[in-house]
Parts: structure tokens; sequence; C-alpha cells
């Protein structure tokens, strides 16, 4: 006979007879109504069979009476299985314990981001949030609708027009989107244009006021460039200047340079992280080199499109060390020209032009170069002057 699913559920146990009376034995099994199936005939007069569990108590009186013997071979289905699992009931409570925690802290919500917002405060956004019940740890099945969350916060922050609230795995986006706002007219008294420092001028444009210096005209820190003056009318000066103006730096550049280099070296560490908790799991010990640069690398673990708050962190230390790097002269002068250059556009703007350079003075003393260049810079050379006058009494 074959077993089928309800032998299986019931149990069933596969034995080897041997000895005595096999053919009388299977007489008897029949007469007394138990089942068997896969009957085998096996050398040295054995037999093998399946039987069920609740017939294999039933055995003995019939061995004993047919003079046979009996061992077991296997057993299976369901009541081993159990029995199995109950003599490991520490660790299946363990197990279950595990995924028990893994899904309530994929139920909670680990982290809120705030996007688009310029001049509403995180601060702000984050507290109405916290309001609407979006905060951290939190249960994901008591936030609400996505909809009435972004009407919520849309109606309390002011100054947004729309704010959308996405979910992915247990990370929450805000995103804002200010109301555009109508730029505010600057109130400023009459004003003249006039020089930020001695200069040539190579360009001038007048959109308001009156231009009391030309193209070409050498004019002097502080001098009036465009009057704000408009018919009988004082008015705030407006247009845009543009002159050569004189940049005189003292440099000073060492022949030797230090930088800090990777050996090869490394020490691997590794760690089960929670959330912002990790707990080191590999890589004890010290390191075992005294200079060193460390990068993380996060791997959590995931679920479907999720990433979940909980993962592997690997940690590399990488041992560096200190090289000098000899320059030859025209490199260090090259090097200190060029932080002279950044250092003009920083200051004057990436709009300023360099004319020509000069070196006027050099010298290689101690280790280093000493330079002093003077640069010819076309730059912006306007700027505000109020207009006092005597309103009377």
């Amino acid at each position: 006979m074959k077993s089928s699913v309800l032998s299986r559920l019931r149990g069933s146990v596969r034995i080897v007879v041997r000895g005595g009376n096999l053919e009388r034995l299977i007489n008897e099994l029949a007469k007394e109504g138990i089942e068997i199936w896969d009957v085998r005939s096996l050398p040295e007069r054995k037999m093998e069979m399946n039987v069920q569990l609740s017939d294999y108590f039933s055995l003995r009186p019939l061995l004993k009476r047919t003079g046979c013997r009996m061992s077991v071979k296997r057993r299976s289905g369901m009541p081993f299985l159990l029995a199995r699992l109950w003599r490991r009931k520490i660790f299946i409570a363990g197990f279950a314990l595990f995924i028990a925690i893994i899904f309530a802290l994929s139920s909670l919500v680990w982290d809120i981001e705030v996007q688009g917002n310029e001049n509403i405060s995180t601060e702000d956004v984050l507290r109405a949030a916290r309001e609407e019940g979006i905060y951290p740890f939190q249960w994901i099945f008591r936030l609400q609708k996505q909809d009435k969350l972004s009407a919520e916060l849309t109606r309390k922050l002011a100054g947004s027009s729309w704010v959308g609230v996405s979910r992915s795995g247990t990370r929450i986006t805000i995103q804002v989107v200010e109301a555009t706002r109508p730029k505010e007219q600057e109130l400023r008294s009459p004003s003249h244009l006039v020089s930020s420092s001695d200069a040539v001028i190579t360009q001038i444009y007048s959109e308001r006021g009156q231009p009391q210096v030309k193209k070409h005209d050498r004019v002097r820190k502080g001098q009036v460039l465009i009057a704000g003056i408009q018919g009988n009318e004082f008015v705030v000066a407006k247009g845009e200047i543009k002159g050569i103006v004189w940049h005189e730096y003292n440099i000073e550049v060492p022949l030797v340079r230090k930088q800090n280099v990777y050996t090869g070296e490394k020490k691997e560490r590794g760690y089960l992280f929670f959330g912002k908790t990790a707990v080191q799991i590999t890589g004890y010990g010290r390191p075992g080199f005294a200079e060193f640069q460390t990068l993380s690398e996060l791997d959590p673990l995931t679920w479907r499109s999720w990433k979940l708050p909980f993962g592997w962190m690997s940690e590399k230390l990488l041992e560096t060390t200190v090289i000098q790097l000899k320059l030859s002269a025209e490199q260090a002068k090259q090097d200190g020209i060029d932080r002279a250059l950044r250092d003009i556009y920083a200051k004057q703007g990436v709009e300023s032009k360099i004319v020509s350079q000069k070196i006027l003075h050099e010298k290689t003393d101690n280790g280093k170069v000493y330079m002093k260049v003077l640069f010819e810079v076309e730059q912006n050379i306007a700027e505000d002057l109020p207009i006092v006058y005597d309103q009377g009494e």
C-alpha cells in the first residue's frame, strides 16, 4: 500500500523484521487489520516495511507469537517532527522572537528627512510633523493617510504652497514647496557710485545718474564715477564701471611639501548596527599602526524595495604616512602664483580678468621661494556712497 498524506500526518515507522516465521507474521498482520506498505524482502530472511505509528505498539504480541524480532530503521511524519522541535524549543522560541523583533522594528519610523525648505526652518517642519504623529519610533500603521498628512502640514506651515509626505520602508520624507514671494524693493537713499580703488577706467555704463568720468581716465579711490543726480533730483546712481586695478602680493612657498598617502596596510572591522547603535563583531584589537584614516560602509538589510534600519557595517582602517614632495623653483613659483590668483578671484569675483602679471622681486632662501608679484586686474570698481545734503530747517 502506498502512504497517504493522512499517514504522514499521523506518523509512520520503517521497521526491519528478521528471524522466526515471516510468512505467518504477514498473515497475522492482515488478520489484525494492521496496514503495512512498501514491503521489501532482504537477504538472510529479513524484511522491511512501513507501519503506522498507531499500529507500531500493537506489533509486540504478533512478533512474540511468530518468533520474529524487529528494529526501527527510520521514523517519519508529523509526530516525530514535533518531537524534534520540542527538544529544540529554546531555539524555536528564540527564532520566533527574532522574527517578531524584525517585524516590530520594520514597523517603526526610524528616520525623517525634510527636503526643499529654504526659508522655513527644518525645526518648524519637524514640529508640525510631530503634531500630526510623524516622529521617530512611531508605529507606521498609526500614521494617517499620506494625502491627509500633506494637507494638514500645508495648512500648518506658513509660507508653504504644498507639502508632500512619502514613505520608503522606515524612512519618512517630507518634501516642502515654498510659496513664491515677490521680491521686496529695497528702500535706498540717494547715492553716488564711487571708485573702490585707484584704477584706469576700461568700461563705464550709466543706467541712472550723471557719469563723471570716461573710458581711459585714471581715477583715485573714493572719486565719484556716476553722480546720483538726474535733472534736479537726487537719485540712486546705478551702472557698471570696470577698471584696471593693481594688486601686489608677497608670496612665500616652501620647496618641500608634506602630503598624506596610504601605505597599503589596513585592518577591517565588522559591526551589527541597529538605527544609530553599532555593536562590534569582528576586528578586535589595535590596528598595529599609529596614523590611519577610517572608511565606513553600511549594508542594511532590505525587504522588497525597503531598507531596514539594521544590518552590517564594515569599517576599514587604512594606514597613512606623511611623505615629502620636493618642488623645483619653477614649480614653487607657479604654485605661489596660482594661490594668489585664487585669492584675487575669491575677493574680486570670478568675472574679474587678469590682464597681466609681473614678478618684481624673487629669491630662494632657507628652503623657500620668496616673490613679490604685481597683478593687473580688470574688475568692477564701483561702490555706493550715500548722498548727504542739507534739507533746511
